[in-house]
């Protein structure tokens, strides 16, 4: 498939979960990509050597997305090396939940660091480089937590309701230059982090979910596919959930 064909795009968050299955899906359809990681470099490099498979430039990079600098470094280094940017997915993500009354100020703050401010900052670098494709494309991944809010996550609910805000200011601010911005919201998606829920919370979860089961990382993935396609041109400023139905 080369829906992507000729396109490069930046995946922040790109060497596990649903960052990989976006980096991976969009690298099958032609997309050279630029992984962006924090934590397992060798989880990264597998993620680009699995994309390297598919005849496309893959590269990882690693990078404190919140911090504004370094993420600014890395911006204009994968500039150089690939020489374009068209798509930029703000996948990078903590959770350090809590209770509010319990929540620490370093809980909350490193929370909205990496996942709201994180997602500025590379957009904020990123912009100069993605208005000149014919075609920009900005996808930030939200979270229905962020929509209907989750009780012990007071801080990763409030960095993704702010992410949603973030999209539809970049989706007016970039329209005059053909860039759309677009925020995915999953569900309960199978990842690292749902994988350490305890089973009873997730047979309550599960049965909460109209469809009866959790979503996969490649359903997320389908769907960024699609906002960076062309097929897509005509969307931005929305926000659309994957989540099997659970907040509809």
């Amino acid at each position: 498939m080369t829906m992507l064909k000729g396109k490069t795009a930046v995946i922040t968050g790109g060497s596990r979960g649903i960052g990989c299955a976006v980096a991976l899906m969009m690298a099958e359809n032609g997309a050279d990509i630029a992984v962006i990681f924090s934590g397992s470099e060798a989880a990264a490099n597998e993620t680009v050597a699995s994309a390297d498979k598919f005849g496309v430039k893959a590269r990882a990079y690693q990078c404190d997305v919140s911090d504004f600098a370094q993420s600014k470094i890395v911006c204009e280094n994968i500039f150089k090396e690939f020489g374009k940017i068209d798509i930029l997915v703000n996948n990078a993500g903590i959770t350090k939940d809590g209770l509010m009354l319990a929540m620490s100020e370093n809980d909350f703050d490193s929370v909205i660091d990496v996942n709201l401010k994180g997602a500025f900052n590379f957009a904020r670098h990123l912009s100069r480089y993605i208005m000149k494709s014919p075609a920009g494309r900005i996808i930030n991944i939200s979270s229905v937590s962020g929509i209907a809010g989750n009780a012990g996550q007071a801080n990763y609910s409030a960095s993704k309701a702010g992410l949603i805000g973030l999209t539809k200011t970049i989706a007016k601010e970039l329209a005059s230059r053909n860039v759309t911005c677009n925020a995915i919201a999953p569900g309960f998606i199978e990842t690292d982090m749902t994988a350490t829920l305890p089973e009873t919370v997730l047979e309550k979860v599960q049965t909460a979910i109209p469809l009866k089961r959790m979503g996969r990382t490649e359903e997320v993935a389908a769907l960024a596919l699609f906002l960076a396609s062309d097929a897509a041109s005509y969307i931005t400023g929305e926000v659309i959930k994957v989540d099997g139905g659970m907040y509809a």
